[in-house]
């Protein structure tokens, strides 16, 4: 009688469906979705850290004023009606282009007759403080620089 060696199929069944299990689990604990919203978010932090430190280079090369339009009420950056329109104050001379949301569908900028950051931005009335903020972070993150 002949021995034939090889796997049965229950024996393949068996190391499928481990690899398998495997595969979810590792899956779960990467979690893509997961990532991608981190990923959104810091970029999110680096874009109104840049937006207000552009803000606050503005003012101390016009001894103290900030670009007008900036309100005491949060307000969207960008140009067009209801948008505060800051960008020709501070693009090219602060920062090579305005910052936008990375997942704002709307929000884009071209030049600075067309664009829509996803940023607001508001000036205290008392403190005159500037705090730029990014109202569509995920993860229920607040993401909001003031100074």
């Amino acid at each position: 009688m002949e021995n034939k060696k090889g796997f049965t199929l229950i024996e393949v069944l068996l190391v499928i469906v481990i690899i398998a299990i495997l595969a979810g689990i590792v899956i779960v604990a990467i979690n893509p979705g997961r990532q991608i919203s981190q990923a959104n978010n810091t970029q999110r932090h680096s874009d109104v850290k840049t937006m207000l430190d552009a803000v606050h280079e503005f003012a101390i090369d016009n001894r103290g004023t900030f670009p007008t339009g900036i309100t005491a009420v949060a307000t969207e950056v960008g140009s067009g009606t209801g948008l505060i329109d800051i960008c020709s104050d501070l693009v090219p001379t602060y920062i090579a282009e305005m910052p936008f949301d990375p997942t704002d569908a709307d929000a884009a900028f071209t030049d600075c007759t067309a664009y829509a950051s996803g940023y607001t931005i508001v000036q205290d009335a008392t403190s005159n403080r500037i705090t730029v903020a990014a109202p569509t972070a995920e993860l229920t993150e607040t993401i909001s620089v003031t100074r």
